[in-house]
């Protein structure tokens, strides 16, 4: 089992910048490919970005590429999505989700509760 809690959350102006921050429980946190979702009003949860089991790969999805950046610190059991640029239409609550790759895709198993993100016009 591993817990994951977000923070970093806030209300921010819009061109502003947050960083959002998950933390883990356990002594494993390496064995995991970590991923960052988020979820606006009215809508489905979305993938946002993932980072590889040391941190050397990423990936984005095209609305927030090259202004989000995901990395983590094993070291410390965290990982961090820092937002820049930020955009009205970012305002979600964000989630940070643990998982591994399975025989077609990323299989998350443990999700974070969530932090709120809401960018003002």
């Amino acid at each position: 089992q591993v817990q994951l809690v977000e923070s970093g959350g806030g209300l921010v102006q819009a061109g502003g910048s947050l960083r959002l921050s998950c933390s883990a429980s356990g002594r494993t946190f390496s064995s995991y490919i970590m991923g960052w979702f988020r979820q606006a009003p009215g809508k489905e949860r979305e993938f946002v970005a993932r980072i590889s089991y040391s941190g050397g790969n990423t990936y984005y999805a095209d609305s927030v590429k090259g202004r989000f950046t995901v990395s983590r610190d094993n070291s410390k059991n965290m990982v961090y999505l820092q937002m820049n640029s930020l955009k009205p239409e970012d305002t979600a609550v964000y989630y940070c989700a643990a998982g591994y790759i399975s025989s077609t895709s990323v299989r998350y198993d443990y999700w974070g509760q969530g932090t709120q993100v809401t960018v003002s016009s």
